[in-house]
């Protein structure tokens, strides 16, 4: 589908522009308006991606701004320790630089997660695209980008959307999450926005619920995401499929649809899955698609890759995910066979 992008040979497999935001928890569950101690982790949706991708064995990168302080130190050695690049970081200096901030507290039966943002006049709102190395729209064979990123404030709405057109015209592929968050943005107005760069984009990711209420499409699922196909010229619309039993029993599933053989991919669902932290299993899923897409050229082996990293993030405490080619490739295995220890050892 995608073998003129893919066969060029590029210094990046992949590269993501968006916010990087410290994110604050309560420990053990605690609430938010009670705790004392809060554990301090590094996240951000485009970064999630990009980090998944590297640890499944790609190259990546992230296009961010951070204040040039400690914490913006702090973000830099986590970014690096995912193995993502940081050839594209830009360092603010201005004496009221900050990071995005966030709090999430851990839900618990019948009591149900909670996410308070603290992200107004971060840096990132202030990148420009004349700050980064020119060359480096021609150094990727894909860019994403999530509508949270757009939705931050006019300005990196701006910048991003120029990113979009620059990267499309270097022939990289360009994936975009719609990812909306009613908490940065109301849904008309993030509709308006986003309906001028979908013809752009390749690869598009939206749930359902978003499908039907911010684009106000009906019918079946099926019909809505080759709707946005023949609409927009995707080459391909993802769609998860999450069913919450409680908040520490999940299961979860995707569907993706391919504009060239009109052709539908799904598999049997990851069910009764134990959620440590439900927080960028979404993000998880893409990087597995993307990956799968990049790797393999395989809509199937996205698929996999894809809902098997989302299922094994929701395991695991943190925004980022934390698992490799091999542990993927076993986990999708054993849900294809039904089998598997119950120890690796």
């Amino acid at each position: 589908m995608f073998e003129k992008q893919l066969s060029v040979k590029k210094e990046f497999d992949a590269l993501a522009a968006g916010e990087v935001l410290l994110r604050l928890s309560p420990q053990n569950k605690e609430r938010i308006l009670n705790c004392e101690i809060f554990e301090k982790r590094a996240g951000g949706s485009e970064l999630n991606v990009v980090s998944g991708i590297s640890q499944l064995g790609l190259r990546s990168g992230i296009i961010t701004k951070l204040p040039a302080n400690e914490i913006g130190k702090f973000i830099k050695h986590r970014i690096r320790f995912s193995d993502v690049s940081d050839d594209h970081i830009i360092y603010d200096n201005d004496k009221n630089s900050r990071l995005g901030l966030y709090y999430y507290e851990y839900g618990a039966m019948p009591r149900k997660p909670v996410v308070v943002y603290d992200r107004a006049n971060s840096s990132i709102n202030s990148l420009k695209i004349s700050e980064l190395n020119q060359d480096v729209f021609s150094k990727t064979k894909l860019f994403h980008i999530s509508g949270i990123t757009l939705a931050l404030s006019a300005q990196i709405r701006e910048e991003s959307v120029e990113m979009v057109k620059l990267f499309k015209k270097n022939n990289a592929l360009i994936s975009f999450d719609v990812n909306f968050r009613a908490t940065l943005w109301d849904e008309q107005f993030a509709r308006k926005e986003i309906e001028k760069i979908l013809p752009l984009i390749d690869i598009l990711f939206i749930s359902e619920e978003t499908s039907r209420k911010m684009f106000k499409k009906e019918g079946k699922l099926d019909e809505i995401m080759a709707g946005f196909s023949k609409d927009y010229n995707c080459s391909i619309v993802a769609s998860t499929q999450r069913t919450v039993h409680s908040a520490a029993k999940h299961s979860w599933n995707s569907i993706i649809y391919t504009k060239e053989d009109s052709e539908f991919f799904q598999e049997e669902p990851y069910r009764d899955i134990e959620v440590i932290d439900r927080i960028g299993s979404g993000d998880a899923y893409v990087s597995g698609v993307l990956f799968g897409i990049l790797k393999y050229n395989d809509i199937q082996k996205a698929l996999e890759f894809g809902n098997a990293m989302a299922a094994v993030k929701n395991t695991i405490p943190g925004d980022m995910p934390v698992s490799d080619f091999d542990e993927i490739s076993r986990v999708i295995r054993e849900h294809k066979e039904k089998s598997g220890s119950e120890m690796v050892r």
